[in-house]
C-alpha cells in the first residue's frame, strides 16, 4: 500500500501556461481510486532542465512513497532542433538506483518515448509522457502492477499500455 504520492509536471509549456495540465488531475484521481487514504500531492512544473528535474525528484524522494513524473520522456531536440528540449528520462537514470527502461517508438503519433522506473531513498519513482491518453494508460498500467513492487513488470505493463494507444503500433527496446 502506497501511502503519500508526489505529481511532478515537467515542462517549460506547462509551467508557462501555453499547455494546460489535464495529467495530473488524472493521475491524482487514478491513485486515489488505487488508494483512497493516499496523501497526494502536486509540485509546481518544473522546467525542462535536467538538473532542476534532477532536484525535483531528490526533493520529492526525502518525503513520499512514490514519485511520478509527466512529460520530458520523448526525444524532443535529440531528433528535430524544431522540437522541445526533454530532459525527464535523462535525469531519472541519473538519479535513480537500479533503474529499468523500455524506448518506444511509434509508426504515427507520439514518435518516441522512454519510459523509466527506478528507486531512490526508498521511494518508487515513474514517469509518464505527457500526452493525455498515453500518461492515462501508463497510470492505469502502474495502478494494476504496482503492488509487485517489480520494476520490470510495472515498466514493462506500462509500456505495453502506451503501445496500445498508438495508432500505427510502435516498437519497444
Amino acid at each position: 500500500m502506497i501511502k503519500s504520492a508526489v505529481i511532478i509536471p515537467t515542462g517549460d509549456e506547462i509551467r508557462s501556461g501555453v499547455v494546460l495540465d489535464t495529467d495530473s488531475p488524472e493521475v491524482m484521481r487514478q491513485l486515489l481510486a488505487l488508494e483512497p487514504a493516499m496523501e497526494v500531492s502536486r509540485r509546481t512544473p518544473v522546467r525542462d532542465e535536467e538538473d532542476t528535474i534532477v532536484q525535483a525528484i531528490t526533493e520529492a524522494a526525502e518525503t513520499a512513497e512514490l514519485v511520478i513524473l509527466i512529460g520530458g520522456s520523448g526525444g524532443g531536440h535529440r531528433f528535430d532542433p524544431a522540437l522541445g528540449r526533454d530532459f525527464t528520462h535523462s535525469a531519472l537514470e541519473r538519479v535513480l538506483e537500479g533503474a529499468v527502461s523500455r524506448r518506444l517508438f511509434g509508426k504515427n503519433g507520439h514518435l518516441w518515448c522512454r519510459l523509466v522506473c527506478g528507486r531512490l531513498k526508498g521511494a518508487l519513482v515513474i514517469n509518464l509522457p505527457g500526452p493525455f491518453v498515453e500518461a492515462q494508460a501508463a497510470m492505469a498500467a502502474f495502478c494494476r502492477t504496482a503492488g509487485s513492487g517489480d520494476l520490470e513488470i510495472i515498466n514493462q505493463a506500462m509500456a505495453e499500455a502506451v503501445v496500445a494507444t498508438y495508432p500505427g503500433g510502435a516498437d519497444v527496446t
